[in-house]
């Protein structure tokens, strides 16, 4: 080390902790489902969602209404980008069906999802209810059942 590099050590170490580095942000794939109806449409969302620094690729399925934004992006200015073209825009709501326990149960069922793809639940254990089916033969003749004696 030499007399330069020290002297930058014992600042540092007697700095005041305020060091201005910039966190540097995780590459990530952020899907949006934006409602679009022509080429129009989709060269607008395009455009607008392109000229976000940091954005590596995006790419449109209009059929399933779906865009996929790649780069190094915070996903909330991403949706926020997304919505200010006046299209409505929200994070992509749906997984694989055979990614979710009971893909036809009715909250997570959806007529719009595209093919496969059913609608993705936060918790199913708390959305799930349990119902229990008590079979009347076995209680009629049990010996908590006070009247039982009577059928026979």
């Amino acid at each position: 080390m030499g007399v330069g590099e020290t002297l930058e050590f014992i600042s540092e170490l007697m700095g005041t902790g305020h060091t201005h580095k910039k966190k540097k942000k995780a590459l990530q794939t952020v899907e949006l489902k934006v409602r679009m109806d022509c080429e129009g449409c989709e060269l607008k969302v395009k455009k607008a969602l392109s000229s976000l620094s940091g954005v590596h690729s995006v790419e449109i399925n209009r059929k399933q209404q779906k865009v996929t934004v790649t780069g190094y992006v915070d996903a909330n200015k991403v949706l926020k980008k997304a919505k200010s073209t006046g299209k409505k825009t929200e994070i992509w709501p749906y997984v694989p069906y055979n990614l979710v326990a009971q893909p036809y149960a009715a909250q997570s069922y959806d007529k719009k999802a595209p093919p496969g793809y059913v609608r993705k639940l936060e918790n199913t254990a708390v959305n799930a209810s349990v119902t229990r089916y008590e079979d009347p033969y076995t209680t009629m003749f049990s010996d908590d059942n006070p009247n039982a004696c009577s059928i026979m």
